[in-house]
């Protein structure tokens, strides 16, 4: 079964996450030709305290 894991800053909404899975499943079904029910995708919301770049994490990042 092939997982596509996406881990991303916390607050998208339910209707967004609901399309980011339908396009990612889409995607790999025309890509591979593997069926949609093979498919799962894992969502994991980050929060910005709990990501860091470059030494710093995001939360304290300017946000400009």
């Amino acid at each position: 079964m092939p997982i596509i894991r996406v881990e991303m800053f916390q607050g998208r909404t339910p209707d967004q996450k609901r399309a980011l899975v339908r396009e990612l499943t889409d995607a790999f079904v025309r890509v591979t030709g593997a069926s949609a029910e093979a498919v799962d995708v894992m969502l994991v919301d980050m929060d910005k305290a709990d990501w860091g770049k470059g030494g710093t994490l995001y939360a304290d990042k300017d946000p400009h």
